[in-house]
Order: C-alpha cells, then structure tokens, then sequence
C-alpha cells in the first residue's frame, strides 16, 4: 500500500464525510456539452463538525450536496460517509443521515406531527415511540401546542421547524442542510439558526451547510469552506465560540475577497 493511499483511507476512516480527489462531470468528458461541476476536489468533515460550504451561484455546492447525500456519483475520486459508499450503499444510510431542504417539503394532508413522524415510519418504528419522539421534537423546537395544525395553517418559518424536527426526529448522526432558510425572512432565519446550532452541538451531530450567504455561513459554521468554480477548495478556515470579533471581521473580509475574485 502506498503512503497516499495509507493516508487517503486514514483520513476516510477517521472523517464522518470524506471526498478523495472528487471530480464529476456531467455529459460525456471533452465532449460539445459537457460541464465539470467539481474538480479533483479533496474535503473531509471531522464528526461532530459544522461546516459551512460558501459559494456563488454555480460554484458546485449542490452536485457536492448531492454526492455526500447518494443522489449522484463522482465520475472520479472517492466519496464516503461513515466508511461507505453513499451512492452504491444507498440504503445503508437509512436513519443514519437526514436532509433539511430549501422548502419545507411537508406533506399537506398531514399534519405537524405526522409530517414528524414520516421518517420514523420508515424506520418502521412503534407507532407509540414515534409519535412520542416526533412530540418532542416539536416542544423542543416551539411548536408544542401546533402538533396537530395542518401546513396551510402554519407560517413559513413554522413549517421549516417541522422539517428540521423531521430531521432530527429519526436520531440521524448526519445533517445535510440545502440553505433552508433562505425563503424565511431575516429575523425568522437568524432565530432559527440559532437553534439549529445550538441543537446540532447538543445532540453531538455532524451538519453540512449550504449557504451562498457569508453572514449565515459565519453564524452556522465552525468552518466555512469557500468554493470557486468548478468546485474546488479557494479558502478553508475554522473558528468557534473564542474567536474573537476582531478576528471574524478578518475572516469575512478575506471570505468577500475570494468570492470577488
């Protein structure tokens, strides 16, 4: 074995998401057509992480989002989340890691609670332990008293809640977060993130965090990942709750001038 490869499946067993040398192109490489959305990308996320993945629109985040998620499949390199292959182990990621979209994706026959308890009903769950779990959630996140409001009953920022009690509700040890809060306004959106952070480290999950906005990527992360395209690492900085104000201006002036370039 060589040292590379040593190294490469170290960094693999050690990463709760591991991207070796990543590189996916859609249509057929070199030919009239063909675009290279991420190129020979190398990113692991240590467990109990919270990063951050900034950039453009364009830039790569979503193929990103969808190879760690199984969706898709590098044309080269490795992806790995807890040791395996999302894409060719699909359902071994059954419970294992949750999604929290744009919108709220809630069912509109159902309400709160039995949106809540949807991922839990595919994890065959009791139906008694389900519908106790996806009450909580529900309390934890201010919803106690809506467990039965249908979505059309709800605000936007209320139905998001619903979907990341969804997501929290199955235990996963993995969230993937599409900038779910981007349709929400300013005010709801920062509540909320603060108490998906705040969550995310209580519960000791590992989350990755779409965003094409510096100020959210600087209140969810304690990394940001900055891309330029096609995908490819431009800044990679980590920080947490010492960080100074001083040195998080640094931070986000250097963030705009690598998105500027």
């Amino acid at each position: 074995m060589t040292a590379a490869l040593a190294s490469e499946n170290l960094a693999s067993a050690d990463a709760a998401i591991h991207l070796g040398n990543v590189s996916k192109v859609f249509g057929k490489e070199g030919a009239d057509g063909s675009y290279r959305a991420v190129d020979r990308l190398n990113l692991d996320v240590a467990r109990g992480q919270m990063l951050a993945i900034l950039g453009k629109t364009g830039c790569g985040k979503s193929t990103i989002f969808n190879m760690i998620a199984g969706l898709t499949e590098p044309t080269s390199g490795t992806v790995r989340v807890s040791g395996k292959n999302p894409f060719s182990d699909f359902d071994a990621f059954r419970g294992k890691m949750a999604i929290v979209f744009q919108s709220d994706r809630l069912l509109p026959w159902r309400t709160a609670i039995q949106n809540v308890q949807l991922g839990l009903e595919m994890l065959d769950a009791p139906p008694a332990d389900r519908k106790d779990t996806a009450r909580q959630w529900l309390i934890k996140l201010g919803l106690g008293g809506h467990e039965d409001d249908f979505p059309h009953a709800l605000s936007g920022g209320m139905r998001q809640r619903v979907s990341i009690a969804r997501a929290f509700a199955t235990n996963a040890d993995i969230l993937l977060c599409d900038e779910p809060f981007s349709a929400l306004d300013e005010s709801t959106a920062g509540k909320l993130r603060a108490e998906f952070v705040r969550l995310v480290k209580e519960n000791g999950k590992t989350a990755v965090f779409i965003t094409h906005s510096i100020s959210e990527a600087l209140e969810i992360g304690d990394r940001i990942v900055v891309l330029k395209r096609p995908a490819m690492i431009a800044y990679d900085v980590s920080f947490n709750t010492d960080t100074s104000a001083e040195e998080r201006t640094l931070i986000r002036g250097r963030i705009g001038e690598v998105l500027a370039a």
